[in-house]
């Protein structure tokens, strides 16, 4: 699940297991090894900051709130169980939303993650309905395999590369799952199986029976330029900062409208909660504002 310089301390131990013991039994079934947290020490998270103890629901309402929050177009952190080994978030540490919805790349690349608004996202789909969606009949747990879109479900699209307004091709709709879809018609797939994480697939499983469609976006949960939250205090500063509908500490669950009071709080003890990031939103609004674009016809460029 880690195919880069984090995996290298795994393949040595893979390694030197089969040098020594060669008819040793290798595999690595979960990518879940990181730190989890139970019940007692998010309460005690809050306690320590003098926070209100969020509302905690059952398992069955957790999900059904967070379902009716993506068809409403929401976003929501997911903070479940042990942290993920690797460089992808798999449903442990992972912001949610809704592919079929056209505005929710835009929306979470802009308002969230902070970075360009046409870079996609990737699907995490039912392993049984993966082959519905695109083009690959196998497994891919940790999202390291890329597949096509199939044919079924793209839209057709009039090329024109010689646009002025490269941003706005890119971002044209390119299948029935627009956020996960790339330029090129792929996806970075993660397959879901309930034995590899039960919860976030009858999450998933809910979505399919409200909206017939099979897949969620998952991308990790941080901001750009941060590492992926570890911490449930990492989760709650992160959401504080973001404009997501919904945290989901375990089964706590905490409101977008409820962030105006915990901020209060905050500023009332002069605590340093996060303050925006000026040079980066002046860098957003340098990409997306038109007059600084390159204009290929005038042959001009608007700089600083």
């Amino acid at each position: 699940p880690a195919p880069h310089d984090a995996g290298c301390s795994i393949g040595a131990a893979f390694l030197a297991t089969k040098k020594f013991s060669p008819n040793s039994k290798l595999s690595m079934p979960s990518p879940y090894l990181g730190k989890c947290y139970s019940d007692n020490q998010i309460i005690q998270a809050f306690k320590d900051k003098g926070l209100p103890i969020p509302k905690r629901l059952d398992k069955k309402d957790l999900v059904s709130n967070v379902v009716k929050v993506l068809t409403d177009g929401g976003v929501v952190a997911w903070f479940q169980g042990a942290s993920e080994f690797g460089p992808r978030a798999l449903g442990a540490r992972s912001i949610l939303g809704d592919p079929t919805n056209k505005e929710m790349q835009t929306t979470i690349n802009l308002k969230i993650k902070k970075r360009e608004s046409f870079r996609p996202f990737a699907p995490a789909v039912l392993l049984e309905q993966v082959d519905k969606y695109f083009d690959i009949n196998t497994e891919s747990p940790h999202m390291l395999l890329v597949a096509s879109v199939k044919n079924e479900i793209r839209k057709k699209i009039e090329k024109n590369f010689n646009n002025d307004e490269m941003l706005e091709e890119v971002k044209k709709i390119r299948s029935d799952i627009p956020a996960v879809t790339h330029v090129d018609y792929s996806a970075r797939i993660q397959t879901v199986s309930k034995e590899q994480n039960k919860k976030f697939y009858d999450l998933i499983k809910s979505f399919e029976e409200l909206t017939k469609c099979s897949l969620v976006i998952n991308t990790s949960f941080n901001v750009r330029g941060e590492p992926i939250v570890n911490s449930p205090w990492d989760a709650f500063m992160c959401f504080l900062n973001t404009e997501m509908d919904v945290l989901c500490l375990e089964n706590f669950y905490i409101l977008k409208n409820e962030k105006k009071n915990l901020t209060n709080y905050f500023k009332s003890k002069k605590i340093n909660y996060g303050a925006k990031n000026k040079k980066l939103e002046q860098e957003l609004d340098k990409i997306y504002n038109k007059n600084f674009l390159f204009n290929i016809k005038n042959k001009t460029h608007y700089s600083d």
